[in-house]
């Protein structure tokens, strides 16, 4: 029997890296595997099983190193799962990222067709993140695995991305990175923002109610589709010298440059909100995990402190006045930077590729992920700034211009260039540890006759 859809969070079946942060520092690599054969792909499943951890768990059956596996649409039909079944996903997943390139506003110098192989393509089955504290435990944890999935004939390794997080948690671009977290109901684990509520788990995990009051569709059987949930994985190439440049151009001196890049993201490089600290940085705020995401911006309309087109109010308006209901659009985002870093002062590009592998989890990938993406970056009109994009992280042709408010005229940043890049992406299910184990004992229709 089936248990009801208001019940508690079944954490002992959902996958770890659903709901749990990362630790910090850590190491992580991602690695994507094509299904040759259907059935050597279904033992990939059963392996999985034994090493992938549940949110309920804080040591991970791996050891040191935690594991999680997703899988593309694609991927479920190479396991051989049935067409009835399939079609219980979310049509964005079945269509797949390249797919939704549109939507997405992966235009131009992001646009599918500039993709890193196999990034996107069909043979793209599998995609499995590993995470360690360190660098050493993870390539430890990695030979293990490797030997394991290299000995399963049918089953090939295609891609690997290793990245990393750094002790000061800076992305690419010099910022504080991974501070905000939504709290869900019934996982135990506490969220960021002391004035945000706990959201209804089914905005997460499938199976439970969502803040519609509703239950997103859930794959049957029940099995596949409960403690499930769509995770998106993004490879966005930044480009660190680019935006250096673009700050030294645009500021008087470097403490003018400093500000200019904290109104363009809406904190400041050590994670400190320009909601608490306008004028100057206070690393002590932004590492202070209870002070740094205390603050709200409803008593700044204007944007005086907090720019309405900054990167940061733009991904999660908070109590802001906008078009929409901004907890329909909340989401767990992830990132872990990839290649080396831009030595301080350079900008000049070194043709290195670095920026971050992004993910993204919800069990709304329309409202949740593609809505920020294609409304909340890539437009400003439910902010009133017309089409006006995010000036860090949005597509742009060289023609937009960022406005930072002020007394008596508001400063104006003309030419803003594109500092990311999509190299590509993938959309995955990440389904519960019962539903690796239902993949891994499919069989193979026989033959109509």
């Amino acid at each position: 029997m089936s248990p009801p859809m208001d019940s508690p969070l079944e954490l002992a079946d959902i996958q770890s890296g659903v709901l749990r942060p990362r630790p910090s520092p850590y190491a992580a690599t991602y690695i994507l595997f094509r299904i040759d054969q259907a059935a050597a792909g279904r033992e990939l499943m059963e392996r999985f099983s034994r090493v992938v951890g549940s949110a309920a768990d804080p040591q991970s059956p791996a050891g040191a190193a935690w594991v999680s596996v997703a899988l593309t649409f694609q991927g479920l039909k190479a396991l051989g799962v049935p067409q009835a079944s399939l079609e219980g996903f979310a049509w964005e997943f079945q269509q797949g990222m390249k797919a939704r390139a549109g939507a997405l506003r992966d235009t131009g110098e992001s646009s599918p067709e500039h993709w890193e192989a196999p990034l996107g393509g069909p043979e793209v089955h599998v995609v499995m993140v590993a995470v360690a504290p360190n660098s050493q435990t993870l390539a430890a944890a990695l030979d293990r695995a490797r030997a394991a999935y290299e000995a399963l004939g049918g089953v090939t390794a295609i891609w690997r991305q290793d990245c990393h997080a750094l002790p000061d948690e800076t992305e690419p671009f010099g910022f504080r990175d991974g501070i905000n977290h939504p709290a869900i109901e019934g996982s135990g684990i506490p969220g960021t923002d002391p004035h945000e509520t706990p959201l209804k788990a089914g905005e997460f995990v499938l199976g439970y109610r969502d803040e519609m009051g509703g239950f997103a569709s859930v794959p049957q059987p029940e099995v596949l589709g409960r403690n499930g949930t769509y995770v998106v994985f993004r490879k966005l190439h930044q480009r660190v010298a680019r935006f250096r440049r673009y700050i030294q151009d645009q500021a008087s001196g470097p403490q003018d440059e400093e500000l200019v890049a904290a109104k363009m993201m809406g904190r400041w490089r050590s994670g400190a909100p320009l909601a608490l600290c306008p004028l100057h940085d206070d690393p002590a705020i932004g590492a202070d995990p209870t002070r740094n995401n205390d603050f709200l911006y409803a008593d700044d309309p204007a944007g005086y402190l907090t720019p309405l087109g900054s990167h940061v109010r733009r991904a999660n308006p908070r109590d802001a006045n906008i078009a929409g209901e901004v907890r329909l659009h909340r989401m767990i985002r992830r990132g872990a930077a990839y290649g080396p870093l831009l030595p301080k002062g350079v900008t000049e590009d070194d043709g290195a590729d670095r920026g971050l592998m992004f993910t993204f989890v919800g069990a709304h990938p329309k409202r949740q992920f593609e809505f920020v993406q294609s409304e909340w970056i890539n437009d400003g009109v439910f902010a009133g700034l017309a089409g006006a994009r995010d000036p860090v992280a949005a597509t742009v042709d060289g023609d937009e211009v960022f406005s930072i408010p002020r007394r008596p005229i508001p400063r104006r940043l003309k030419g803003l260039p594109q500092f990311v890049v999509t190299r590509g992406g993938e959309y995955c299910f990440m389904p519960s540890l019962s539903a690796l184990r239902w993949l891994a004992d499919l069989r193979t229709p026989a033959p109509t006759p």
